[in-house]
C-alpha cells in the first residue's frame, strides 16, 4: 500500500510558496489602537501572554503581529516596558517556588522532589540560553533567595 506524504507549506526547500496572512477585515482596530492597548495592559501589570489573550478575547485581535507588524514583546521593548526576566523563565521560577513550598510540608513526596529537580534544570538551561542571547544580564544567576524576593 503506497503512502502519500504531505509537505508543509512554507518549509524551506519545499515546492509550495509561503502563505502570507493578512489582518482580517472583521477586526476593526488599526495598528496604533492595538499598540496603545498593549501598552495600557502592560501598565496594568499583565504579562505578554495575558495581553495576547485579552486582545484576542475582548478586542477581536486574532494576532498582534499581523495587526501591527510587531510582536507584543517588540512593542513593549520599543516603549521601554520590557521586563528584566523573560516570561517563560519567570513562570518556571514560580513553579519551582511552589514545588519547594509543597516539599517543605510534604517531605516524602518523591515525585515532587523529582519535578523540582527537572524544573530547576530547565531554569539553568534557559538561563544559559538567555545569557548567550544577551537577554539576561551577565551577573544574573538563579538562586532560591532571589526567587523568593522576586515573587513577594
Amino acid at each position: 500500500m503506497a503512502r502519500i506524504h504531505a509537505r508543509r507549506k512554507g518549509k524551506s526547500g519545499s515546492k509550495y510558496p509561503v502563505e502570507r496572512k493578512e489582518h482580517p477585515d472583521w477586526s476593526s482596530l488599526n495598528p496604533r489602537e492595538v499598540e496603545s492597548h498593549v501598552i495600557e495592559l502592560a501598565k496594568q501589570g499583565k504579562s505578554t501572554s495575558e495581553i495576547g489573550l485579552i486582545l484576542r478575547d475582548q478586542f477581536a485581535v486574532p494576532d498582534v503581529r499581523l495587526a501591527t507588524g510587531k510582536s507584543i514583546s517588540k512593542i513593549l521593548e520599543v516603549n521601554n516596558m520590557k521586563s528584566e526576566i523573560p516570561e517563560d523563565l519567570r513562570n518556571l521560577i514560580s513553579t519551582a517556588l511552589q514545588l519547594r513550598k509543597h516539599i517543605e510540608t510534604n517531605n516524602k513526596d518523591l515525585k515532587s522532589k523529582r519535578n523540582l529537580q527537572l524544573t530547576e534544570s530547565k531554569i539553568r538551561r534557559l538561563t544559559n540560553y538567555y545569557h548567550k542571547q544577551n537577554r539576561l544580564p551577565d551577573d544574573w544567576k538563579y538562586s532560591l533567595e532571589k526567587a523568593k524576593i522576586m515573587f513577594e
